[in-house]
């Protein structure tokens, strides 16, 4: 008997995978999810410790709880090994993780939120970077309609998809794209955080629709197979023109309504009553 132990999880004489392979990259993005809504609760607690007067919204954890749920139900399966071998699963995803889970995670607030916990040194450090020019430009709705929404023709109607699937990591590196793009583009529109360059609502309502026609007109010329270098069954592209054009509607739905419910119309300062000039024939004698 050796001295060492048998080892927890012995290879495959073969080189095939051992379970524990097997599922390290099923819980790796569950794990991540749970140490990330933990750590944001934590924080959480401790703003409310803090200024137990101010608190912590309830709602803004319950959006940003949702957001890592809807991330990991993207990257767990039943649905991870779907999206890998059909592309209407890989369209499910992109709804998850471009879309929805951005939208959770931004209305979670969780810049606002470290703000709140952070000592004083770092919180001013943080809000230096936040309006660094880079930042600025970074987090301009124009930037990011560009990043996200731009990006979609890139990937879709040039050889720039096939090649990421077939490259190791390829689909890491699109999911993450697509979670930070969609994350800029989420916050830079409806986002709860402070963003100094953001324009009024009448300008992100207009950027927002740009979105929404952008969408529309890629998920169309993927049903209709018009332009597309995705090597796939028509029966695919069709089912997943039809997913993007539904879900992604009510995914802009969602982020028009976070973004309406912030509209504060400037309100007009009352005028001062205008004085009655007097009589030209004089105070009435008595």
């Amino acid at each position: 008997m050796s001295g060492t132990g048998p080892h927890p999880h012995p290879p495959d004489p073969a080189g095939d995978p051992g379970p524990w392979d097997t599922l390290s990259p099923v819980l790796a993005p569950a794990l991540v999810a749970a140490l990330l809504g933990a750590a944001y609760l934590r924080l959480a607690c401790r703003a409310r410790r803090r200024n137990p007067v101010l608190g912590w919204s309830r709602a803004r954890t319950a959006a940003f709880l949702a957001g890592l749920a809807a991330l990991a139900l993207a990257l767990l399966p039943p649905l991870a090994p779907w999206a890998h071998g059909d592309f209407r699963g890989h369209m499910a995803q992109h709804l998850l993780i471009g879309m929805y889970a951005p939208l959770g995670l931004v209305l979670g607030a969780p810049v606002t939120l470290l703000l709140r916990t952070l000592p004083a040194p770092r919180a001013r450090t943080l809000t230096a970077l936040l309006h660094s020019t880079p930042a600025r430009l970074l987090t301009h709705p124009l930037i990011a309609l560009v990043l996200s929404t731009g990006t979609l023709a890139l990937v879709y109607f040039t050889p720039l998809y096939t090649a990421l699937a077939s490259a190791p990591g390829g689909h890491g590196l699109l999911h993450a794209h697509f979670l930070l793009s969609g994350c800029l583009f989420a916050h830079a529109v409806a986002g709860p955080d402070p963003a100094p360059a953001r324009p009024g609502v009448p300008a992100r309502l207009v950027v927002l629709g740009v979105a929404v026609a952008a969408h529309a007109t890629v998920s169309q010329l993927l049903y209709g197979g018009f332009l597309v270098q995705v090597p796939v069954p028509a029966e695919q592209l069709r089912g997943a023109g039809e997913l993007m054009y539904y879900g992604g509607d009510l995914a802009e739905l969602l982020l028009a309504a976070a973004l309406v419910a912030t509209w504060r119309p400037a309100r007009q300062p009352a005028r001062a009553p205008v004085p009655a000039a007097p009589s030209p024939a004089g105070p009435a004698h008595a």
